[in-house]
């Protein structure tokens, strides 16, 4: 066990006026770790991010498994014996055995914590390509391929996907050490014994907790678990609603322990030493899904920005030419996890006009912005350079639209407006959404504004699927123009 301490000035005054980013900025430098060693044996490293290099490691073993296992075939049959109309069937196998091992979740953190887990799936998918072909060549009659040659090609790669499963299970041991899943115990008023290769935080020694009125806490906490995958809350029966709602728009699995019948919307029970605990969440997507919407904005952002670059550098020209300041306009928003991030927009106002903190919406009459910028507003070129904050991974192409800290519904800022609004930040913010193809855009002038376009983003996190981005983003095209667009 690891024992983390916290020492963060807190702001006296809860007042979210007085939220400044550098008491923000303050409170987070001050987050230091006592037990020194904890960072020499990774403790705050993240997880997933060893955990995905042993995903590609075994996924590469694997394929190499089994083509491994068609070279010792070559030494038993002539290349023309394990070939079908001239083609051979390690082209056909190696796509067929991919999409196996991903259907069948054979890279994963189960697996990498049960090594008889991994070497069931992983012939799994070998035995159904196996199949396949097997059909395929009925089907086809491909009477020229040899049994023996397709015997030893499939019986090799089992053989050695078994003793790459053993190489991968040393592997994670060296890496991750024993406990497959990192997790953090967060204390809130309730002493708790910990679980070997846990990190302990204190955090109600610091009176942190996280109260939907402090975004600055939030933002602290929600970078304080970060790194792990599994949150464990220790916290007194008042704090509770407030860490459930917490956990819940958070992106890595949290769970309260649980000592009384008041489960706050739980989605499992589950268990922390020898008490019960209550599953807020799981994370909204698991790791094929996040490596499917990652690679679909890199692909996506990365061409959007080449495409886009004359239009881009003629818009920055004329942002200069008309106005002094600077081109990119930036401003902390709140991102994945309710983590703030800077966004980036070209600069459609007056420099010393501009609105930092979001507290004034942009009306149709507005006098602080300049010409060059309400014919970028009104066409939403404003918003090409979050095409960056794509790239960085702070965004997403599609995903709730984020907002800026002091963003009004009505005469309420939005966390106040909405009970539900901190629960949309379970993905990246998008640069469209499900609520701006629907038409709901512009000024929140009244809390209904907000609801609505809350509703439409937590329908957009129950319902995820590649296919309903890349919906989209085509139907985007129709709303670039809007007439809330100013």
């Amino acid at each position: 066990m690891h024992l983390l301490r916290l020492e963060l000035l807190l702001a006296t005054d809860k007042g979210v006026n007085n939220l400044k980013p550098d008491l923000i900025k303050e409170q987070r430098a001050r987050l230091r770790v006592v037990d020194p060693s904890a960072h020499e044996r990774g403790i705050l490293s993240s997880a997933r991010d060893k955990r995905s290099f042993l995903y590609c490691l075994s996924l590469l073993l694997d394929i190499l498994s089994l083509i491994g296992g068609y070279v010792i075939a070559l030494q038993w049959r002539d290349e023309r014996w394990l070939a079908a109309d001239g083609h051979s069937i390690i082209y056909v196998a190696l796509p067929l055995f991919i999409m196996f091992e991903i259907a069948r979740e054979a890279q994963d953190s189960e697996t990498l914590a049960n090594r008889l887990t991994a070497i069931q799936r992983s012939l799994g998918a070998l035995g159904a390509t196996a199949v396949v072909i097997i059909g395929m060549g009925f089907l086809f009659k491909a009477e020229e391929i040899s049994r023996l040659g397709f015997a030893v090609t499939f019986g090799a790669a089992a053989v050695f996907i078994v003793a790459s499963k053993i190489l991968i299970d040393v592997i994670a041991k060296k890496m991750i050490g024993e406990a497959v899943l990192s997790t953090i115990l967060l204390l809130d008023g309730l002493s708790v014994r910990a679980e070997p290769y846990a990190a302990v935080v204190d955090v109600g020694a610091d009176g942190l907790w996280p109260d939907l009125d402090r975004p600055d806490m939030i933002d602290t906490l929600s970078r304080l678990i970060a790194p792990y995958d599994r949150v464990i809350v220790a916290c007194q029966f008042d704090h509770r609603p407030a860490w459930a709602t917490f956990l819940k728009g958070h992106d890595v699995g949290g769970e309260i322990l649980l000592d009384r019948d008041h489960l706050h919307g739980a989605v499992a029970i589950g268990q922390y030493d020898d008490r019960d605990t209550i599953i807020l969440s799981r994370g909204p997507l698991n790791f094929m899904n996040r490596i499917q919407k990652r690679a679909l904005d890199l692909v996506v952002g990365s061409l959007a920005l080449m495409i886009l670059s004359p239009i881009l550098l003629v818009v920055a020209v004329a942002i200069k030419l008309e106005s002094p300041g600077p081109i990119l306009f930036r401003q902390m928003r709140v991102g994945q996890g309710n983590r703030q991030f800077r966004i980036f927009k070209f600069r459609s106002m007056r420099a010393e006009d501009s609105d930092a903190d979001g507290r004034r919406s942009t009306g149709r009459v507005d006098d602080r912005i300049t010409r060059v910028g309400r014919i970028i507003r009104r066409t939403s070129i404003d918003e090409l350079p979050q095409l960056l904050n794509v790239l960085r991974g702070e965004m997403s192409m599609v995903g709730p639209r984020p907002h800026a800290l002091g963003s009004l519904a009505g005469d309420a800022l939005f966390w106040r407006a909405s009970q539900q609004y901190w629960l949309r930040h379970a993905l990246k913010p998008g640069i469209t959404g499900l609520a701006q193809i629907r038409g709901f855009r512009g000024a929140t002038e009244h809390a209904d504004d907000l609801a609505r376009r809350v509703r439409c983003d937590l329908e957009y996190l129950s319902n995820w699927s590649l296919w309903f981005d890349v919906m989209i983003m085509l139907k985007t095209a129709r709303v670039v123009m809007h007439k809330n667009a100013y």
